[in-house]
């Protein structure tokens, strides 16, 4: 019998660009792992140049900047989650905590009806 597993694909747009979603979330998290949008990109197997943009979309939607530059260091600097950002990735995480949460009864239901 296959593992069922419910997911849910919460999307905020800004405008017409979505300023977060589940994809974005993944990589703010990736970027406070690996401090490197690089490195970020390669773990969730993207292109440096997606994850980029990924993040210049989010930074123009927010407030204030999600992620930043980080200058110096031994390997010339890196990038991390602005408090912004980290609150972002927080609240979001939250909020599908207390979907899965609120729809638990309904969920059980619905796999009941699966093969």
């Amino acid at each position: 019998m296959p593992r069922i597993r419910a997911q849910f694909r919460l999307r905020i747009t800004c405008g017409p660009d979505i300023a977060v979603g589940p994809g974005k979330i993944d990589l703010l998290e990736a970027i406070a792992e690996t401090g490197s949008i690089t490195a970020a990109a390669r773990s969730l197997g993207m292109s440096y140049r997606r994850a980029w943009l990924l993040v210049d979309t989010m930074n123009r939607c927010f407030k204030r900047p999600v992620v930043e530059a980080e200058s110096g260091g031994r390997r010339g600097g890196g990038t991390r989650l602005t408090a912004t950002g980290a609150e972002a990735l927080r609240r979001y995480r939250r909020v599908e905590q207390l979907a899965s949460g609120a729809a638990s009864a309904e969920l059980r239901a619905l796999a009941r009806m699966l093969r």
